[in-house]
């Protein structure tokens, strides 16, 4: 038992030191997100519909991937807090480089700590004894990018450093898992037809956007997958209560919106991104991990059917037409900017 723990330890470690020194000598600098590539197990399947993108990973220049990969995951005050991170500069954020003076703060909200459901108690607390890089219960604790490092009973960030440990407003010690339906039309003029934006000249696509309650940002519509929930439950879930209001609607209006829901959710849709998400709420023992699917209401109908009506964390919803000026939470604008890709949208007016 012990010898095998440490043989999944050093796996992970030399994993983690090899992607960096593949990084390191690549010439091409073409992708630059070594634990993102590494754990994308998606690849185009026509029989499947899944989808895989190499822009997912793909960065401008070789000196900015870290800055990219794990910034807002770095940034001051930590959300709904006055607390600092210790500052990490990009260089130091990869668990590789030895920092013997790394420093970072202790925080975890109070909210987590009293206990609600969502929340794991302290390590340490009595009865308490998750079993990290598996199925623990009904509790989803392996990462979706592979084994992670377990160290003085904590999980470490498989990313890098963060400035802070602890779990900030993350319920969960390592992932914390979350489904983001990314729900697409095209943009229509009043008689129905398709609108190409005029410098590109490709057709504008729309997705359905939130404005977040907690930070004031736009965002993809989405939450946490509960304990034992399917994840395309979780993304219809997230979707109606977000988008839709549901958890205010009357039973028969509840009745009527699942058969529309039903129409959407089975249409074509393909896996945009599963994995590690740069987020503000990330530490170094907790972290967000999402899977982001997309649905398409091709000819607008199914939508058309449902009223958009802000819930649950949402302060408004909106159609949004997709393009590079847009500015939304985490790494949710690197998801639709794969989605417009797939679907030959417009992004930007350069060539």
């Amino acid at each position: 038992m012990a010898r095998g723990l440490l043989a999944r330890t050093v796996t992970v470690v030399s994993l983690t030191v090899t992607l960096s020194a593949v990084a390191a000598k690549s010439s091409s600098c073409q992708y630059f997100y070594p634990l993102f590539q590494a754990a994308k197990k998606l690849a185009y399947s026509p029989s499947s519909e899944s989808w895989f993108h190499s822009n997912t990973v793909k960065m401008s220049t070789c000196k900015d991937w870290k800055e990219k990969l794990h910034n807002k995951a770095r940034i001051s005050p930590y959300p709904g807090s006055k607390v600092e991170r210790s500052e990490v500069s990009n260089d130091k954020v990869d668990w590789s480089v030895v920092w013997e003076d790394y420093s970072p703060v202790e925080y975890t909200a109070r909210s987590v700590l009293a206990g609600p459901k969502w929340a794991d108690p302290e390590i340490g607390a009595e009865n308490f004894s998750p079993k990290f890089n598996e199925k623990d219960g009904q509790v989803e604790r392996k990462s979706l990018n592979g084994l992670y490092v377990v160290e003085n009973g904590r999980p470490r960030n498989p990313v890098g450093r963060t400035g802070i440990v602890g779990r900030g407003l993350l319920g969960r010690w390592g992932p914390n898992h979350a489904a983001d339906p990314l729900i697409t039309r095209w943009k229509r003029d009043d008689s129905g037809n398709k609108l190409a934006h005029p410098v590109s000249g490709k057709n504008i696509l729309q997705f359905i956007a939130i404005k977040r309650k907690d930070c004031g940002e736009w965002a993809i519509p989405g939450g946490m997958v509960d304990p034992g929930e399917k994840l395309s439950a979780a993304l219809k879930r997230e979707f109606s209560e977000e988008a839709l209001n549901s958890l205010q609607k009357t039973e028969a209006e509840k009745e009527e919106m699942e058969k529309q829901l039903n129409r959407l959710f089975n249409q074509e849709h393909f896996v945009v991104y599963k994995g590690y998400v740069d987020d503000p709420r990330n530490t170094d023992n907790a972290w967000m991990e999402t899977e982001a699917v997309n649905y398409h209401d091709e000819s607008g109908e199914v939508m058309n059917k449902l009223h958009l009506e802000a819930g649950d964390d949402a302060g408004k919803v909106k159609w949004v037409d997709i393009s590079e000026k847009l500015k939304l939470y985490a790494s949710h604008a690197d998801f639709v900017k794969i989605v417009a890709d797939r679907r030959g949208a417009h992004w930007r007016e350069d060539p």
